[in-house]
């Protein structure tokens, strides 16, 4: 280039620099950071990204595995199934560049998801304090997706940047998931061992954008019942906004939620993290629909259980706490009368999926309710009953995990005599006194509350002076259910009925 042209020489220069290959350097999965905890007895898949056809080598815990990045730049291995490892170890990836990860143990890995109650942080939960200073504990590792949507799957997360394991502790404690958390040091103080929880929540967000788009798309009901609706109320949304933007007077409308948008965004990105279980409090917000919520709940954990390809791992649920939905009655009035109750109907549908998919599991928390708040802040019952059921299903030790469960209804003399099992030594009442919350019907299908007293170690016998000849029985079912039944370690029996009556919450 003529000197007389300094400036368009370099400017040549530069172009010609930048035009050249871009030589990327080997990068980790987020998921693997310093303090990762890989879960133990499984093959582990590693994964991240490097340049077309670069060669890359894991090595950890004494192994080594050797890839080459795909088409698209992505690499993935997979290591053998690794002992439990309590002391941190060195993972790296060598590629063009070296990559170190320090301080990476092995022990059982669970994903924690759902709405607001499992996103509730310890800071805001029941007298946490104490809890929260002695939380310090290497053993347990914490890693918080953040929140963000997407209408197409994501490979990483949206912040990658932001996303890292951290020990638990006073600091990292106070803002994780109270749920989360208690069922994770329960679990590690039982096992002892590393135990990595993986909170990935969103306040008020129904079951469906937790699914993959092909799943709601492709079955019949959603694409009739679910789909359509969603998208007409997008569609207003839409017009809504608009209307704002152009105005921008008052509140922005509110953005509803899209199927599958948090599947796409903070669970896809997990994948294939190798994982133990998961943990779920949600179902508030499909409560207007648990009709149709005895499907959804149960494809949906059939669809994470496809995505993850480690056949049926653990799921472990929530149960929906009492709560009035603000009427602000007293005691009284919520028991004038049995009604019907759409939140009722959507823990049926939680049972529901327990009874017909396998290493499902339903903590109940009747007693830890609060009658004028959806967000009951006592969360250490809570991750106490995941925890037992966890090492009942997980681990198949012989722990109390689940409250007295009907075994059967038989109407005899004016009576209906309710046999149960799952009550250790015998069924009992928290509070001493007699039964309460059940109701009975007879062939009319009117509800009215009925007598209960125990009989034995497994039964309870009912009567009602108003109803002859009973048939039906109720319990629990109410949105604020006021009941004391419990086995002989105290846990409490999940609401239930034995009628086949229509659905409040069903399609007309």
């Amino acid at each position: 280039m003529p000197a007389r042209f300094p400036r368009l020489a370099a400017l040549v220069s530069v172009l010609g620099f930048l035009s050249l290959p871009a030589i990327a350097e080997v990068r980790l999965h987020p998921l693997f950071s310093d303090h990762a905890v890989l879960q133990h007895g499984i093959p582990v898949p590693v994964w991240g990204w490097a340049d077309p056809g670069e060669a890359v080598t894991v090595r950890f815990d004494g192994q080594t595995v050797t890839t080459e990045a795909d088409d698209s730049g992505r690499w993935s291995v997979r290591l053998k199934p690794l002992p439990i490892l309590t002391e941190g170890r060195l993972l790296t990836v060598q590629g063009s560049n070296l990559v170190e990860r320090e301080d990476v143990v092995v022990g059982e890995v669970w994903v924690c998801s759902g709405q607001s109650n499992m996103e509730w942080s310890m800071s805001r939960s029941h007298e946490p304090e104490a809890d929260i200073q002695s939380s310090a504990n290497p053993a347990i590792r914490l890693f918080t997706v953040q929140k963000e949507r997407s209408r197409v799957p994501l490979e990483n997360f949206a912040r990658p940047e932001r996303h890292q394991w951290q020990h638990a502790g006073p600091e990292t404690v106070r803002g994780f998931s109270a749920v989360a958390y208690y069922f994770g040091r329960d679990l590690a103080a039982a096992l002892e061992v590393p135990i990595g929880l993986i909170h990935t929540s969103w306040g008020g967000s129904p079951a469906e954008v937790w699914m993959r788009d092909e799943v709601l798309r492709t079955h019949p009901l959603y694409a009739r019942d679910l789909l359509p609706p969603a998208v007409a109320q997008w569609g207003r949304y839409v017009q809504a906004r608009a209307k704002w933007e152009a105005n921008r007077t008052g509140n922005p409308p509110g953005r509803p939620w899209v199927p599958s948008e948090l599947h796409n965004a903070m669970i896809r990105p997990l994948l294939p993290y190798a994982i133990q279980g998961a943990i779920w409090y949600q179902g508030e917000s499909n409560a207007g629909r648990a009709w149709q919520y005895r499907d959804l709940f149960a494809d949906m954990i059939r669809n994470w259980r496809t995505d993850w390809c480690q056949g049926d791992f653990p799921f472990l649920a929530v149960q929906l706490a009492p709560w009035d939905k603000n009427r602000k009655r007293d005691l009284a009035e919520i028991t004038r009368e049995p009604v019907e109750s759409d939140w009722a109907e959507l823990r049926e549908a939680q049972n529901h999926a327990a009874r017909v998919l396998p290493n499902v599991g339903i903590a109940v928390i009747t007693d830890v309710g609060d009658k004028d708040d959806i967000h009951p802040t006592r969360k250490q019952p809570v991750g106490a009953r995941l925890a037992l059921l966890a090492r009942k299903i997980a681990y198949r030790q012989k722990v109390a995990a689940t409250g007295p469960r009907l075994m059967s209804a038989v109407p005899s003399r004016g009576k209906i005599v309710l046999t149960f099992d799952n009550v250790g030594e015998g069924l009992a009442t928290n509070d001493g006194g007699a039964p309460t919350g059940f109701a009975v019907a007879g062939a009319d299908g009117r509800w009215h509350w009925a007598e209960a007293r125990l009989h034995g170690r497994f039964q309870v016998i009912l009567s009602s002076p108003t109803v002859p000849e009973p048939r039906h029985v109720r319990f629990g079912w109410s949105d604020f259910p006021v009941v004391n039944l419990v086995d002989g370690s105290g846990l409490p029996a999940s609401p239930f009925r034995t009628d086949d009556f229509p659905a409040i919450t069903a399609r007309r």
